[in-house]
């Protein structure tokens, strides 16, 4: 942060520079606990509180994102789109497992709820005329994209016989690419990965990131998907790649608009899309690999 214009230090005395205090640890544990339990108690025998519970998550990123996109001057029509985000997790899910929805296939749930929730968001943005409209709606257009659409993969991940044990390892992958990445990054990290969007990512920390992930994938998927080794492989590549692309993003989003945090919602850990920018980009990509190499998906 930039001194204060006008500010002195004290006379005689020597400055010395205070390392930050940073995030408030004891509450991001203790929401990071809190947050775990509540998946690990759902995906163990609610899987409509996960659905939920992920669903009321990714509205509230939507609602992150407008705020962000807000500090340009775009004026996304929010309402709608929260609306349409909690629908389309909810309506995909309910399609999937063939609940309700007429026995609507699970795509076709997901397009109608994605059109509808498109179309509302441009209706409402007209009684504010003509003036920046294509700015507005393309801001709604981008947050329907970025958070609802690929947010609703989450619900494909976990319908179907399989369902809590490919989402399970879905979590541990990107769990375990944050985590080798992390330590691998602060240990051996040299050489930038991407300074421009986020200085702190090294091309050692990627690697660290595909070692463990890859680990956990094997593991995973021989042990409790019980699939082949190399699905493990695949699952775990496509996870790093994708789950770095979606922390790249979010920094781009970021220092377009000039923020740190997403917000303060998560105490000690920012804002939900700052726990959420990587699993985000990575569920689609994952789903895929399950639903072609993991049965019953």
């Amino acid at each position: 942060m930039a001194d204060v214009p006008g500010a002195a230090p004290a006379t005689g005395a020597p400055t010395t520079k205070r390392r930050s205090a940073g995030r408030d640890l004891p509450a991001a544990i203790a929401v990071g606990v809190g947050l775990i339990g509540l998946v690990v108690v759902t995906l163990a025998w609610f899987h409509w509180g996960f659905i939920v519970f992920a669903a009321v998550m990714l509205s509230l990123a939507a609602i992150e994102i407008n705020w962000a996109l807000r500090r340009q001057g775009v004026r996304p029509a929010i309402k709608p789109i929260v609306l349409g985000t909690f629908a389309m997790i909810v309506g995909t899910y309910a399609a999937s497992t063939g609940v309700g929805l007429l026995d609507m296939p699970w795509h076709s749930a997901l397009l109608a709820f994605l059109g509808a929730t498109v179309l509302a968001a441009l209706i409402a943005r007209l009684p504010k005329g003509h003036e920046h409209f294509v700015r507005d709606a393309a801001g709604s257009v981008f947050i329907i994209g970025y958070v609802a659409l690929l947010g609703s993969f989450t619900a494909l991940i976990l319908a179907g016989d399989q369902g809590a044990a490919r989402m399970i390892a879905f979590l541990l992958c990107v769990v375990a690419n944050d985590t080798g990445g992390y330590a691998v990054g602060v240990l051996f990290g040299r050489t930038p990965l991407a300074p421009v969007l986020s200085p702190k990512k090294t091309w050692e920390g990627l690697v660290g990131s595909a070692v463990f992930t890859v680990g956990v994938g094997v593991a995973l998927c021989m042990g409790v998907l019980g699939v082949a080794w190399w699905v493990g492989v695949l699952l775990g590549l496509v996870v790093v790649v994708f789950a770095t692309v979606g922390d790249l993003i979010e920094s781009a989003i970021k220092r377009d608009v000039g923020i740190k945090d997403m917000s303060s919602i998560l105490p000690g850990h920012g804002g939900i899309m700052d726990r959420l920018d990587s699993m985000l980009v990575a569920a689609a990509p994952a789903w895929w690999v399950m639903y072609l190499f993991v049965p019953g998906g």
